[in-house]
């Protein structure tokens, strides 16, 4: 997933409750619909006991627009009230990236 830098990173990290159901298809959702935004880069998540997604973006502004998707408010919204008991939020600036791969 190598990218022209410097370029954007959302890490959510998050906890969820009990009460999962729908989760899964508004995740699926809402990745499907932040491919097709304007600046998105690509996306890698896992989970296990706690999870993480980093979305990768061109800008801040893709960030806040994709923030402020009229969608993506609704899925914040049931997360908040239905499915998470906390989640944080990082954006980070990528400077430089490399990786190894065994052959």
């Amino acid at each position: 997933m190598t990218k022209i830098t410097p370029y954007y990173a959302v890490i959510f990290t998050s906890i969820q409750n009990e009460n999962t159901e729908g989760y899964s298809e508004m995740a699926e959702k809402m990745e499907i619909l932040a491919k097709s935004q304007d600046g998105f880069l690509g996306i890698e998540s896992a989970r296990d006991q706690i999870g993480i997604t980093v979305s990768y973006w061109e800008s801040l502004d893709a960030i806040k627009n994709w923030k402020q998707h009229s969608e993506h408010l609704l899925a914040q919204q049931k997360g908040r009230t239905q499915w998470y008991n906390w989640y944080h939020v990082r954006i980070c600036k990528v400077e430089r990236e490399y990786d190894f791969k065994s052959t």
